[in-house]
């Protein structure tokens, strides 16, 4: 990661490749996409073949979405299907 990077760091958990999981990754995707081009990270992590890496957010449920940076860190869980929740809930204003 670039010292200087200013943008949306965000970690994607997941469980394995289930509708769910393919399903929050592919809008996520759009989302970042969309609304925040060119400044975002994006982490995927498995939790069936890491699952030591859900204590470090205290993931208790798949498919969740953490912010890292900027600070706060923000979590949504569920399959990102509704944008404006995901919007509000990351702190991102919509692209026009």
């Amino acid at each position: 990661m670039e010292p200087n990077f200013e943008g949306q760091v965000l970690r994607l958990y997941i469980a394995g490749q289930t509708p769910r999981s393919i399903k929050a990754f592919a809008n996520l995707k759009k989302i970042c996409e969309t609304h925040l081009t060119g400044k975002y990270r994006v982490e995927v992590i498995d939790l069936i073949q890491s699952p030591q890496l859900a204590a470090g957010d205290q993931i208790l449920a798949v498919p969740t979405l953490v912010r890292r940076l900027p600070e706060p860190v923000r979590k949504i869980i569920g399959d990102l299907s509704n944008t404006d929740r995901v919007l509000v809930g990351l702190d991102i204003r919509p692209a026009s």
